[in-house]
């Protein structure tokens, strides 16, 4: 199969990164069909899409053309059999592995042969994923990030058991929609996940020592190092729970302390302290601009 055979993609999960993953697939012209368990939650992340859109036109960066084409290529479905005829499936649920297998599983059984099966696990090995279907040598790793619309990174990661054709329909696929592919081996957190953890547990760690403010943090590793955003705003703009959920997930996979999730992000994601997407994080997004949540004062 080459990219000009895509053109009906599936997208499973309608959670945050779903909805995301849909939209710019839709957006890149391919017929969508996207599947949840859950009718409430189609119909949150399809109102997801919808309100992007909206604000894309209000902002003159999209035509009302535009948004009306795109979303004439959504359709959500709770049906794991409408995605049978599907060229290319992206799965985006629950960073559960046994949960990630068992789709595919069930998918491997209905789908025509040539389609093609990718995840956009964090952290889950893509091999131990394509062993329990019957085409693994189809199997392939897309990671997204957080926002989807927004951030134009995906990682393409390359296991043992992929074809080199599966490879470069997947690496081609990437930039058929608007992204910048990287090619990752199938180790734990791939390429910036790995790195960029450690970076965000030692920064929430440093808070809750009491060693800087978030505000005196964001701004050293903006102004110092030269990042857009600094970890705060970056753990708000992605969502807490999903980057808490990734980092547990991290940590469990390879028991290495450096990935272990400390406890204030547990208690914030308990407290539904998840970031803008909630109106509150680690800043309150009540006012404009946004104030620091000072959870932890200086000694």
């Amino acid at each position: 199969m080459n990219i000009q055979q895509i053109k009906k993609v599936g997208v499973l999960g309608m959670g945050l990164m779903g909805s995301g993953i849909a939209q710019v697939i839709a957006e890149a012209g391919y017929q969508t069909i996207f599947r949840d368990v859950d009718q409430k939650i189609l119909d949150k992340g399809y109102g997801a899409i919808e309100s992007n859109l909206a604000k894309a036109v209000s902002k003159s960066k999209i035509t009302p053309e535009f948004k009306e084409k795109t979303l004439k290529n959504l359709r959500g479905t709770t049906r794991l059999e409408d995605l049978a005829d599907c060229d290319f499936i992206m799965e985006a649920v629950p960073e559960i592995i046994e949960l990630k297998k068992q789709m595919f599983k069930e998918l491997d059984k209905i789908c025509k042969p040539e389609t093609v099966f990718a995840s956009n696990t964090s952290s889950f090995s893509i091999t131990e994923m394509a062993a329990s279907v019957s085409r693994s040598e189809k199997f392939v790793g897309l990671h997204f990030f957080s926002p989807v619309p927004m951030m134009k990174l995906v990682e393409v990661i390359k296991s043992v058991v992929i074809s080199e054709e599966t490879f470069r329909l997947a690496f081609d696929f990437a930039k058929s929609i608007g992204k910048t592919p990287v090619v990752a081996k199938d180790v734990p957190g791939f390429i910036v996940n790995a790195i960029v953890t450690v970076y965000l547990v030692e920064a929430v760690r440093y808070l809750e020592n009491g060693f800087a403010s978030i505000e005196d943090i964001d701004q050293a590793m903006k102004l110092g190092c030269g990042y857009p955003m600094g970890p705060f705003a970056l753990f708000d703009l992605a969502g807490i729970d999903v980057m808490y959920r990734g980092i547990n997930s991290l940590y469990e996979i390879t028991k290495d302390n450096r990935y272990f999730p400390p406890s204030l992000l547990k208690k914030m994601v308990n407290a539904g302290y998840l970031g803008r997407k909630t109106g509150k994080g680690f800043y309150d997004y009540s006012t404009d601009p946004a104030k620091p949540n000072n959870f932890i004062t200086l000694g």
